[in-house]
């Protein structure tokens, strides 16, 4: 029997697949994408498509294997960007439009041999709706990007989906700033069990009058009301909820969760991870009910089918699970074995039974008009808690209606009121989803480039002290402290930086419809139609491009976009200080421009957590005292100078001809010889030998020839002393280093195999 060539995406789903359908089948990988978009012609919306440089290697043996074989199956993967890239290998391989093309949603056997008994041919609407989005994203990216990169100091590039998505960010932290926190008095009883009182006091005077009333009081059970409740298990997890419970209970960020769901995939352990249905196979759901019962007994099961809320729910046709429920462990990493575990325990809890709870709550009277509440929790049935989630119970102690109960300590605690949360990357998904901005696909690459161009960096402060007033009722005594407490905690929240903010208000001043949200959303719901064979692909893309290259020609003739704001006046000499944003971000300048004034005015830093917006006149003073840049802090032993410095890729000290990167435990400004010194001799030590263009140097990962030129290097062997190396033999490592393999380049293997 002759050959069946089968083509997928990667190789290592490839390698999982030819395991499954044995020695008839040959499967190989187009390793993503195998041609990339050139230009747009901006009248027809034509599209031309060069071949990846990177991949004419792999079209060879794509083109080799093709002529050989009796039968191709295209097995690209089931979304839009598969069936394109299924279109582009017809394309470039010259096969008939009549070639079959399968899907399968998990990479099983009986999947495998389920789709190869019904093949379909290429969707072209579906191909037409990517073609649409990629469009879209090109017109976007080249004309908004190069607009703002003329008109928004420190910009790189703008996109369709990712200003959104900073909007969102930069407006929740202005809310932040504009918050107005007020605090009251919060008070709680400690009767053998936590009870609220059901009043917070905002005057002092009135709490303290309040709790001389309690020092000789009597307290009753004025009521004891119990009621019985049930907890249900959340539905099975789709791309966006796997992201937002991975990022929140594991801390993975969007791209660490899709990366350890790929591996999982194509190693054919979970269904395909780019999804928003929540439907599950019958054939699962029969997997499922038997295990449970088997496992945990027949009380602990219960049937459930989910139905997907979302009328563009297309990309798949199942929710993430397992393939093999009763596989318990999975994963080659580690962050592969927790996200499985994770997969595996969600989808297992939407097929058991409800959670049952005993609720209790007791109401205390006190001589005021006030009372306590105390709330007790018992878990009477764990139902699907057994394998995910949990209740922290309180059960209170037997109490009667009318009985007196004296408590142990009350406490009067000062307590601000929060302001809105920072999102995190987790809960920006959420948010995204409910607006209906982006794709399953998109939203780790949304991450991504907001973080990676600087204008959205994660919090690392775990926040700073205050002082909060608390009063305590014990032994008929009332007692005021001062106690300390941690606020504004910002680790692992997105932060835009003063160069995202400046992006975002220029964006919301000169393109409304590409930052907003309902517009976005239409846009996905458009190309969903086009898929659909709805909307015709060049009417979507005109009626997108005109008004949009309207704004883009509009921009054109707008001033520079600062948003430099005055401070006031330095007392001493009378200039003018303002905070401003630079390339590197924002900073503080004392003086006019020297165009303007005929003389170069002086820089400062912002101080650490200001903004542009929210540094003050006293804050900029205390900046502009700090030492000017480059300073010199002395000499150090051997005779260099050392100076430290700040350069385009963060602060360094120059020490002769060394320059070595200050860590984030050291500041430029304040930074003293005695703490530089080392840094500089550890630095000399790494050079163990030095010929001018020609160095030896020990590194992180051990010892390297370095040679002219960037990226001119060679490892040493290990069994090599490296302090023995001549020059001579320098430079025949130099000349003989292993030539790199030709691979795809980064970009287009990241942009085509995970997805945009």
């Amino acid at each position: 029997m002759g050959k069946n060539l089968v083509i997928v995406e990667s190789p290592a789903k490839a390698h999982t697949i030819e395991k499954y359908l044995g020695s008839d089948f040959q499967v190989l990988a187009s390793v993503g994408h195998i041609r990339k978009d050139t230009k747009v012609d901006k009248n027809t919306f034509d599209v031309t498509y060069e071949i990846d440089p990177g991949h004419k290697s792999i079209i060879a043996d794509l083109r080799k294997a093709a002529k050989t074989a009796d039968k191709i199956w295209l097995a690209t993967d089931e979304d839009r960007e598969g069936e394109a890239i299924s279109w582009h290998l017809c394309q470039v391989l010259k096969l008939p439009e009549d070639t079959a093309r399968i899907t399968f949603h998990e990479i099983t056997k009986s999947a495998l041999e389920e789709a190869i008994q019904h093949p379909r041919h290429v969707d072209m609407n579906m191909v037409a709706s990517q073609q649409a989005r990629q469009t879209l994203d090109m017109l976007v990216g080249f004309d908004l990007s190069g607009i703002v990169r003329k008109k928004v100091p420190g910009a790189i590039s703008a996109g369709r989906v990712q200003s959104p998505a900073l909007r969102l960010i930069v407006e929740r932290e202005q809310s932040i700033e504009k918050f107005a926190s007020k605090f009251s008095y919060k008070v709680k009883g400690d009767f053998g069990f936590d009870a609220k009182l059901d009043h917070d006091f905002t005057d002092e005077a009135e709490l303290q009058d309040f709790l001389k009333q309690l020092i000789d009081a009597e307290y009753r059970i004025q009521s004891v009301d119990k009621s019985p409740s049930s907890r249900k298990p959340a539905p099975p997890f789709t791309t966006a909820s796997m992201q937002i419970e991975a990022n929140s209970k594991l801390g993975y960020a969007t791209r660490t969760t899709m990366s350890a769901a790929q591996s999982l995939y194509q190693a054919g352990l979970i269904t395909y991870h780019r999804t928003d249905s929540l439907n599950l196979s019958k054939q699962a759901l029969a997997a499922m009910a038997s295990y449970i019962e088997d496992t945990y007994g027949k009380p602990y099961l219960k049937v459930r089918n989910f139905h997907t809320k979302s009328a563009t729910a297309q990309e798949a046709h199942e929710a993430i699970r397992p393939t093999d429920i009763r596989r318990e462990s999975a994963g080659k990493t580690e962050y592969e074995r927790k996200l499985y575990q994770l997969i595996r325990s969600r989808t297992l809890a939407t097929q058991m039974a409800d959670a049952k709870v005993e609720n209790t709550n007791v109401k205390i009277t006190t001589p005021t008009p006030y009372i306590f509440e105390g709330k007790g929790e018992v878990v009477t049935f764990d139902g699907f808690l057994k394998v995910y989630g949990r209740i922290k119970e309180s059960e209170l102690p037997p109490l009667k209606v009318g009985e007196t109960i004296t408590p142990h300590l009350i406490t009067a605690r000062q307590t601000y009121s929060k302001a809105p949360a920072r999102y995190t990357e987790g809960s920006l998904v959420k948010k995204l989803e409910e607006l209906g901005i982006g794709r399953p696909s998109t939203y780790a690459s949304i991450m991504t480039a907001i973080q990676s161009r600087g204008y959205v960096v994660k919090g690392e402060s775990d926040g700073e002290e205050r002082k909060v007033t608390e009063y305590q009722l014990t032994n008929r005594q009332i007692t005021k402290t001062t106690v300390s407490e941690k606020y504004g905690a910002n680790k692992g929240k997105l932060l835009p930086t003063p160069i995202g903010e400046l992006i975002a208000g220029f964006l919301v001043d000169n393109f409304k419809s590409i930052v907003d949200y309902k517009f976005t959303a239409n846009i996905e719901k458009d190309l969903d139609l086009i898929a659909d064979a709805k909307l015709d692909r060049v009417k979507m893309l005109r009626d997108f491009y005109g008004p949009f290259n309207n704004s883009v020609l509009a921009a054109e003739g707008i001033e520079r976009y600062n948003n430099a704001r005055l401070l006031g006046h330095d007392p001493e000499t009378g200039k003018a200080i303002y905070a401003k944003v630079g390339k590197n971000g924002g900073f503080i300048q004392l003086g006019d421009n020297e165009k303007e004034s005929g003389e170069k005015p002086r820089f400062a830093p912002l101080p650490k957590r200001k903004s542009v917006k929210t540094v003050t006149l006293e804050q900029a003073l205390k900046q502009l005292s700090l030492p000017q840049l480059p300073r010199s802090l002395g000499t150090a032993k051997d005779g260099a100078e050392i100076i430290a410095a700040a350069g385009p890729f963060g602060p360094y000290l120059k020490g002769g001809k060394y320059n070595i990167p200050l860590g984030k435990e050291f500041d430029p400004y304040t930074i003293t010889l005695e703490e530089a010194e080392p840094l500089y001799e550890k630095k000399r030590d790494s050079y163990i030998a030095d010929w001018g263009e020609i160095q030896i140097i020990e590194g992180a990962y051990g010892p390297y020839v370095k040679g002219p030129g960037r990226r001119n290097f060679v490892r040493i062997p290990k069994d090599v002393d490296p302090k023995t190396v001549t020059k001579t033999q320098a430079e025949e490592y130099l000349a003989n280093k292993p030539k790199k393999t030709r691979r795809p380049s980064k970009r287009s293997t990241r942009k085509n195999s995970k997805k945009k």
